[in-house]
């Protein structure tokens, strides 16, 4: 196989896997009661919360009116909490909830767990090459994105 048609193919399973994630994502959130943007901030939330609203809205480029919509959302859905920011009167800090962590152990962990499991067969040299792989393909992508959101 000639290294253009293994570039061909790999242009390929990457669309395939991005639409496996688009199916994991609506499943998720269908389980949960959830839009794919509320999804997105709870799992923001998961990663690195208690956040302030502010740098949600950054994370999820949303205006901050917006962002207030899917908190509330998040909020009613029992999945995040509002708390005054100790260090900053002004601010509030939205922090995932226990539900919310339950959701993470049912749905998202096992997919953690699975992927793992699955790279076992390749060894280190293998690992750097596939993680570079994904920086490099994170990293076309977030330059694509923004050449489109640019574009007019």
């Amino acid at each position: 196989m000639s290294k253009s048609s293994v570039i061909g193919e790999i242009a390929m399973e990457l669309r395939r896997l991005q639409r496996s994630f688009d199916a994991f994502d609506e499943a998720a959130a269908a389980r949960l009661g959830l839009n794919r943007t509320d999804l997105r901030c709870l799992d923001v939330v998961l990663a690195g919360g208690p956040l302030p609203a502010g740098r949600l809205s950054v994370a999820l480029k949303l205006s901050p009116a917006a962002t207030t919509t899917v908190i509330d959302r998040l909020e009613r859905a029992g999945m995040v909490s509002r708390s005054p920011d100790p260090g900053n009167r002004r601010r509030v800090l939205v922090a995932a909830t226990d539900a919310a962590r339950s959701a993470e152990a049912e749905i998202f962990v096992p997919v953690g767990r699975a992927g793992a499991q699955a790279l076992q067969k390749y060894g280190p040299d293998e690992l750097a090459v596939i993680l570079d792989f994904l920086r490099t393909a994170r990293g076309v992508q977030e330059e694509q994105a923004a050449r489109v959101g640019t574009s007019s």
